[in-house]
């Protein structure tokens, strides 16, 4: 009896060392980190029906990130958090209510009276699985690639949900893919399926898809030389195919970076039928003889150069888009904010539209070449011409201006501090015309104070 007690309690003993050593990764690696987020926002739309219509919020994002280690064995296991809360401060008054000056933006979700609510959480969980250099993630995604970016411009980020495998295998050899089943949005709760542009909204009639596959490579075939190529697809939608070049190049005391994208993006399923865009399988985009095709159609064609040395960067880069389509991208249609991987895709609008030829210059300057670290400056100018529609060609413009500062050092260090200021004018209609994409011309400024307070 008391040798059988003994050969079971060193059992117990061996199997709990083994439990703690494989749980030790999991545990030991663990990191978690609080971002405070405090966000204003004031848009002055210029003109239209509404005019003059100003809107502007202010809040308190909290952004609780926790991303284990990995349990021992030739195959760990992990779980990440993202935790996401968003305290009101100043909503403005009621959205659509005649009087209001100061109304709802898209910081908030609206009540049922047009106000902003008092606040919005969300918690998004990930579990992970790692061997060797290749990693699965299944569950909340930020995915930050050509074919699908994830927005993060305002209080709280969009978030994806799906899965994702990278690999590393190969030296100097990076492969994606996975899998998008629904998004939420950065002012939003739920979980929605996907769409594009022309398809989406509230209404019955909008068509979504909950199957939104990529796949990629990236390969470093120099120091100085990245090549991408990258696959997406929303069923029923469109197929996208993403080809990219980064090269630098030392030149004269400086460095000259060539960013080169191109996209070819094509109907799949029921938006190449005539029978599905029938449905509201739909893209937007150009419109003959006032009816609208709705047929994913659009190659985008971009370079972007840019010259940095000491402190200073000048860029300059040209865009065109062919095709009877808007480009088409992952788009919840409600306002809530997506982004694309465009050289174009600047503060209020990202250039994408059907026909349209964009020319853009950026300069930017880091004053710790004049001794003051952590202080930046960024000036954007985009000028476009050539959107199609109806038969007249429409342009459209758009300067942004972002002064931020990052604290160095002392007992604030890490605070963030930056002012966006923007102006865009659309040769657009401000208000919907049968057959003519609408846009209004806007002011905006933007005030955001950030911190991350290191918890493990």
């Amino acid at each position: 009896m008391k040798r059988c007690t003994l050969s079971l309690a060193v059992a117990l003993g061996a199997s709990l060392a083994h439990t703690c050593a494989s749980a030790a990764g999991f545990i030991d690696d663990s990191k978690a980190s609080l971002t405070l987020r405090n966000f204003y926002i004031d848009t002055d739309n210029r003109n239209g029906a509404a005019a003059p219509s100003k809107q502007s919020e202010w809040g308190q994002g909290f952004l609780l990130n926790y991303a284990s280690g990995y349990t021992q064995g030739t195959v760990g296991f992990g779980v990440d958090a993202l935790g996401l809360l968003g305290v009101r401060l100043d909503g403005g008054g009621k959205a659509g209510k005649p009087g209001i000056e100061r109304q709802p933006g898209t910081v908030f979700p609206l009540a049922h009276d047009g106000t902003a609510t008092d606040n919005f959480s969300s918690l998004g969980l990930t579990a992970k699985a790692r061997w060797s250099k290749t990693e699965l993630r299944y569950g909340t995604l930020l995915p930050k690639l050509p074919v699908v970016v994830y927005n993060d411009a305002r209080l709280l980020p969009l978030t994806y949900q799906g899965s994702q495998v990278t690999s590393g295998e190969i030296d100097n050899l990076s492969l994606t893919a996975g899998q998008l089943e629904h998004t939420r949005g950065r002012n939003s709760t739920d979980w929605r399926a996907l769409s594009i542009a022309g398809a989406n909204g509230s209404s019955a009639s909008a068509r979504d898809s909950n199957h939104f596959y990529f796949a990629g490579a990236d390969y470093k075939t120099a120091k100085n030389l990245l090549l991408q190529y990258y696959y997406g697809e929303l069923d029923n939608f469109y197929q996208q195919h993403f080809v990219g070049l980064v090269h630098s190049q030392p030149l004269g005391g400086g460095t000259l970076k060539s960013d080169i994208r191109v996209f070819i993006s094509t109907a799949d399923g029921n938006n190449a039928s005539s029978a599905g865009r029938a449905d509201g399988y739909l893209s937007s985009g150009y419109y003959g003889n006032g009816v609208k095709r709705g047929e994913v159609d659009n190659n985008v064609y971009s370079g972007m150069f840019t010259y940095s040395q000491n402190g200073h960067g000048l860029g300059a880069g040209y865009q065109v888009l062919t095709g009877q389509s808007d480009f088409p991208y992952l788009n919840r249609g409600d306002g809530e904010g997506t982004s694309t991987y465009l050289v174009t895709d600047a503060q209020l609008l990202k250039f994408n539209r059907a026909g349209e030829r964009t020319w853009l210059a950026r300069y930017t300057y880091d004053f710790a070449a004049a001794g003051v670290p952590g202080l930046g400056l960024s000036l954007l100018y985009l000028n476009a011409d050539d959107i199609s529609g109806r038969g007249v060609d429409r342009g459209e413009w758009e300067r942004d201006v972002a002064l931020s500062y990052v604290i160095p050092s002392g007992g604030f260090k890490g605070l963030g501090l930056t002012w966006k200021n923007t102006s865009m004018r659309s040769g657009l209609p401000a208000d919907t015309t049968p057959g003519v994409a609408s846009q209004r011309d806007q002011d905006e400024n933007r005030l955001i104070v950030s911190y991350t307070l290191p918890l493990l």
